[in-house]
């Protein structure tokens, strides 16, 4: 071994090397990574022209100087790492550095290596230092995190797009709801009034009559008859009115709330229904449903009563188009201890097969040009599988119709609930 040593300015030695100066200068000369030799008092013993790159300095500057007077915005880092590996005698690997020349406006980055390099009795004499460069491994990884981040933002503003327009099929079902409650509710109010106009006259001539004091007998008896007519007409209409507005009050008070509870089935479907009834006599179709009585469902009565109007709506929007009449048959009954079977089937134009595939992806639609969102089947889909927790089946051919099967468990499951609240 040659004891070849350079040496520091003001002629102290460095360090002993433990192989001959050719061969090392060869090998650093050589080298596609940076190389370097430091003193344990972190100074440069050896250096290549390629970790130079690091500060901008050439090699004959660096011999013999201190890393703090080349690299001063890493002599805290690069101390404490030959401090450690001197204490320990333990080389450290993957250490990242990053740095900026002053002479570039680009940051460069390097994995560096630190190794103790021992005399023949084992004392640690320097600190063998590679580094290799991966400023482009770390402007790939910065791009890909933007990228990344772009990606996300942008999904985020999906999902919250998608959510809006939700929202707004959720909103435009309503107010198609109350429209045709408000027309229905119409009809006996309007009869009502027209009743209490009429009572209203009678009772002033009638009051007229008896201020003369020529009130016959015959008078009376019709004038009673009259009102008892009237009364009969009056609470008739009235208690359908009230009946309307009951029922669209709870199904409205069931879609703002999403608390679970235990419900009648059937009476919740007969109350949906009768909201949904004025505008299926609108538009000329019969509506027919059975509902197996005492079916209990411990669950979320607005997200079931969404489900089917969604249905309904997307079955006059799509089944009878152009004023097509026709009908449409619910039916909803047990199937088995543990499950509760809703059919809803039309006899209307059916789907293709593409349309039959695709009819429950988001925002697909064969009537866009008349304002549809292609939300109605994605949400009924969601709100069966997530939030409800069961299964949903479709099977619609041209001309025959289509027949949408629902499977939904009596009890919601727990994981639905934690679904949904995700």
């Amino acid at each position: 071994m040659s004891n070849t040593a350079n040496a520091r300015p003001g002629g102290e030695p460095a360090a002993v090397m433990l192989f001959p100066q050719p061969a090392l200068q060869l090998v650093y000369d050589t080298a596609p990574i940076g190389l370097a030799c430091l003193s344990p008092d972190c100074r440069y013993l050896q250096i290549n022209q390629r970790l130079t790159e690091i500060c901008g300095l050439s090699v004959e500057y660096h011999l013999g100087r201190s890393v703090r007077d080349c690299v001063p915005a890493l002599a805290d880092s690069v101390e404490q790492i030959v401090r450690s590996i001197m204490e320990t005698g333990e080389p450290v690997i993957g250490v990242e550095v990053a740095g900026q020349r002053a002479d570039r406006v680009d940051e460069r980055f390097w994995v560096t290596y630190w190794h103790p390099l021992r005399a023949p009795s084992g004392q640690i004499v320097a600190i063998n230092v590679a580094a290799e460069e991966i400023t482009e491994r770390k402007r790939s990884e910065q791009a890909l995190r933007q990228a990344r981040d772009a990606a996300e933002a942008a999904l985020q503003d999906l999902r919250e797009a998608q959510a809006s327009l939700v929202e707004a099929e959720k909103l435009a079902a309503l107010g198609r709801m109350v429209a045709g409650v408000a027309h229905e509710v119409n009809n006996p109010v309007g009869i009502s009034l027209t009743v209490a106009s009429s009572l209203q006259r009678r009772t002033e001539r009638f009051a007229a009559e008896a201020a003369r004091g020529g009130l016959r007998r015959s008078t009376l008896t019709e004038f009673v008859a009259a009102i008892n007519d009237a009364s009969n007409q009056l609470v008739t209409n009235l208690n359908r009115a009230a009946e309307l507005v009951s029922a669209f009050k709870q199904v409205a008070a069931d879609d703002d709330q999403s608390e679970r509870r235990e419900f009648d089935v059937g009476e919740l479907t007969g109350r949906i229904l009768l909201n949904l009834r004025p505008e299926f006599q609108e538009r000329g179709i019969t509506l027919n449903a059975w509902c197996e009585p005492n079916l209990r469902m411990n669950g979320y009565p607005g997200p079931y009563g969404q489900v089917l109007t969604n249905l309904a709506f997307n079955a006059i929007a799509h089944a009878f188009p152009d004023g097509r009449r026709g009908a449409v048959d619910l039916t909803v009954r047990a199937a088995g201890p543990d499950h509760i079977e809703v059919v809803f089937a039309d006899n209307g134009s059916g789907m293709s097969a593409e349309t039959r595939r695709r009819a429950f992806d988001p925002f697909f639609t064969t009537r866009r040009h008349e304002g549809a969102t292609g939300l109605g089947l994605h949400i009924v889909h969601n709100i069966v599988t997530e939030r409800l927790g069961g299964r949903i089946r479709l099977d619609s051919e041209p001309g025959s119709g289509t027949r949408v099967q629902l499977l939904l468990p009596r009890i919601v499951g727990e994981q639905s609930a934690h679904r949904s609240a995700d």
